[in-house]
C-alpha cells in the first residue's frame, strides 16, 4: 500500500486537503509533525509520497517548504491541490472571547488573521505551533487558561473545542492554499493543461539577467504564473529565482525552453511537471486533448499527399 506523509496529528488543513483526493483516501496516511520531517521522510523511502503547504493567497510562499524542495531535497512534485481555507478560534467549553489571553496556532495561519487578532483581540499574546491541528490538540488537552487555538471546524470536532469566532481570516472570500503532492522519483504524463515549476541559479548578479531569463519565456509566448527570488544562502545579494510556468517538459517549446536555459544559466533545479489545479481544469483538458486529436489528424491528412 502507498504511504503518504503529511502535516499532522488529524484535523490540519493538510489532512483535508490530502483528504480531497479520491486515489489517495484508501492510502497509508502517515501522521508527521512537520513539513520539514515529512520531505525528509520522503526523501529518504521512509514513505512513497510527501504531501505539503506551499503556498497561501494571503501570506505568500511557505518558505520554509520551498527552500526545502530547492536546497535540501531532490524531489519531484506530482500534483497540486488548491483548498480555500477556513480559519477559526477555537476554546475549551464554556470560556468567551473576552476570556482568551493566549492563542496558539501554526504561524501561517496566524499570519492570515492579523486584522481580526488586531480588532477582536489586540493585547493577545501568539504561541507558535507545529501545525493548527497540534495546537488544537494542546488546548483541548491540557486546558491552559485564557487559552485557545486558530485553525479547522474540524480539528474541533475532533478534539472537543468549542468555535468561538468563525472565519476569522483576513480575505475570507480569498483565502486559499496550494499544496503538492512530492516524490523522490516521476513525471506525470501530459494532460493538455499542466504546470512546470524549476530554479534559476545565475552565473553572477550582474545587470540584466532576470531579464535575459524572462526573455526565454518571452521568446516563445511561455505564460509564467509565478515568479519568486530567494538567497542562495551563499551570500548576501546572492539569488536564485523561483519559477512556475504554463506547460510540461514534454512540450517541445517548453523542453526547448528548459535547454536554453540550462545552456544560459550556473544551474537549473526541474521541481516537476504536474497537472495544473483549478476548477475549469477538467474541461481544459479535453478541449486540449480534442484540439491535439484534430490538428494531428490534419498532419497525418497533409503527410499522407507527399510524394503523390
Amino acid at each position: 500500500m502507498t504511504r503518504v506523509a503529511y502535516l499532522g496529528p488529524p484535523g490540519t488543513f493538510t489532512e483535508e486537503a490530502l483528504l480531497s483526493q479520491p486515489d489517495l483516501v484508501d492510502a497509508d496516511l502517515v501522521s508527521i509533525r512537520s513539513m520539514p520531517e515529512v520531505l525528509a521522510a520522503t526523501s529518504s523511502g521512509d514513505v512513497d509520497l510527501g504531501f505539503v503547504a506551499l503556498e497561501n493567497s494571503i501570506e505568500g510562499s511557505v518558505t520554509l517548504v520551498l527552500d526545502q524542495l530547492v536546497f535540501d531535497h531532490e524531489l519531484l512534485i506530482q500534483r497540486e491541490i488548491v483548498l480555500t481555507i477556513r480559519q477559526n478560534l477555537l476554546a475549551p467549553p464554556g470560556m468567551a472571547l473576552a476570556d482568551v489571553k493566549r492563542v496558539v496556532s501554526f504561524p501561517v495561519a496566524t499570519a492570515q488573521c492579523r486584522r481580526f487578532f488586531a480588532t477582536s483581540l489586540p493585547d493577545v499574546e501568539i504561541v507558535a505551533a507545529n501545525s493548527t491541528a497540534g495546537a488544537v490538540q494542546e488546548v483541548a488537552e491540557n486546558r491552559p487558561p485564557g487559552t485557545a487555538a486558530l485553525g479547522a471546524a474540524l480539528a474541533a470536532k475532533l478534539y472537543g473545542l468549542e468555535v468561538l469566532a468563525a472565519d476569522v481570516e483576513d480575505n475570507p472570500d480569498n483565502n486559499q492554499t496550494r499544496f503538492v503532492l512530492v516524490s523522490r522519483a516521476g513525471i506525470p504524463a501530459p494532460t493538455g493543461h499542466d504546470k512546470t515549476s524549476i530554479v534559476c541559479f545565475q552565473r553572477d548578479d550582474r545587470p540584466g539577467s532576470l531579464h535575459a531569463i524572462l526573455g526565454q519565456f518571452t521568446a516563445r509566448n511561455i505564460n509564467l504564473t509565478k515568479l519568486e527570488s530567494r538567497p542562495t544562502k551563499h551570500s548576501l545579494g546572492d539569488y536564485c529565482f523561483i519559477i512556475d510556468l504554463e506547460g510540461h517538459v514534454a512540450d517541445e517549446v517548453v523542453a526547448d525552453c528548459l535547454r536554453d536555459l540550462r545552456v544560459q544559466l550556473a544551474s537549473v533545479k526541474f521541481l516537476g511537471s504536474y497537472p495544473a489545479a483549478g476548477e475549469h481544469g477538467p474541461e481544459v483538458r479535453r478541449d486540449a486533448e480534442a484540439a491535439w486529436k484534430a490538428a494531428d489528424e490534419w498532419i497525418a491528412a497533409l503527410r499522407g499527399q507527399v510524394g503523390r
